[in-house]
């Protein structure tokens, strides 16, 4: 028993294989098989290919030729040797499962297999594009756009980026895909629905992506860059106040008015008093009281004296606050 799980472990050791199928391929384009093994020593038998479980390579390094072809929808094969397969050109129907059968020569006959599993796709012939969106958004604002692929088999795969980071699932709108003419081919929308908040903008712009892919074989997004609408501020107007008349403003000016009057105020009231006392009428007092006498003389005196000061100061404080001080007769 021992020596017999030995034997098959070394078989499936000296037999061991690996099969590259790609996934996908373009309509129209060429594509390769690959089917490699080491025989560590061992006689090469034969190398099978299979579609869906059909024959349509053998390579029999003791024939002449070595390699036969069995006819089968979409499968044309050109330039194959015993490690690989190639095809050209490939359609729709050369999508299947192939697998690739090896086998030693005899006394052990071992056999190993791998398979991959090949889709022929067809690329839309537009770029995806966005529909719905508005050049500006303020916060608040709706975002209701569509992302729409072009023609392809299958499906395109849609996604939606907002400002680089994947969209939530809650925001985003799947539609089932559209299959159109007579190759069914199929158009891809999905959508994109979210309320404007102050996150969604970026040094005020906001952009929105739409990424298309089908595998590895087709990459193409669109991207659109929106504008924060900015909101107006009202025009700052200049407002001139009426300055009531008893502020600090006008206490402290007036303080500084009195100081110059009163700088100057004895020198005013000099000369006024000076000029009063050269101009006054001495027959003033004798027409107030024109009956004379000593004792009418002396208070006429005093009362000439008295009049002159009061006009004195009266003079001086119109020189000194003209604006403010009333008229003098």
């Amino acid at each position: 028993m021992y020596e017999m799980w030995c034997w098959i472990v070394v078989l499936q050791f000296l037999l061991a294989e690996e099969v590259r199928v790609p996934k996908h391929t373009i309509k129209g384009h060429s594509v390769r098989l690959e089917c490699h093994y080491d025989m560590e020593g061992e006689a090469l038998y034969s190398v099978k290919w299979y579609k869906d479980g059909r024959e349509f390579y053998r390579y029999v390094p003791r024939d002449d030729p070595p390699g036969t072809v069995f006819p089968q929808p979409g499968i044309i094969v050109d330039n194959s040797t015993s490690e690989q397969v190639v095809l050209d050109p490939i359609d729709f129907s050369s999508s299947g499962r192939y697998r690739c059968e090896v086998s030693a020569e005899a006394p052990s006959f071992q056999t190993v297999s791998d398979h991959g599993v090949m889709l022929v796709v067809v690329l839309p012939e537009e770029d995806p594009y966005i529909t719905g969106g508005k050049p500006r958004y303020q916060i608040g604002d709706i975002v209701r756009v569509n992302c729409t692929s072009g023609r392809s088999k299958p499906a395109v795969h849609l996604t939606w980026n907002i400002n680089g980071e994947p969209a939530d699932a809650s925001l985003v709108k799947r539609f089932e895909p559209i299959v159109s003419g007579p190759d069914k081919l199929e158009t891809s929308i999905l959508g994109l629905e979210f309320r404007v908040k102050a996150k969604h903008f970026k040094r005020g712009d906001m952009k929105l992506k739409c990424l298309a892919t089908i595998s590895t074989v087709y990459w193409k997004s669109n991207e659109e860059s929106v504008e924060g609408e900015k909101i107006q501020k009202a025009p700052m107007l200049e407002s001139r106040r009426a300055v009531p008349s008893d502020t600090r403003a006008d206490r402290v000016q007036g303080k500084y008015t009195k100081h110059r009057c009163d700088g100057s105020l004895w020198r005013k009231f000099r000369a006024v008093f000076h000029r009063r006392t050269q101009a006054w009428p001495e027959s003033y007092p004798h027409e107030l009281n024109p009956s004379g006498g000593a004792l009418t003389n002396k208070y006429s005196s005093g009362l000439n004296f008295t009049l002159r000061w009061l006009l004195t100061v009266l003079a001086a404080s119109r020189l000194c606050w003209p604006s403010s001080s009333p008229s003098l007769p």
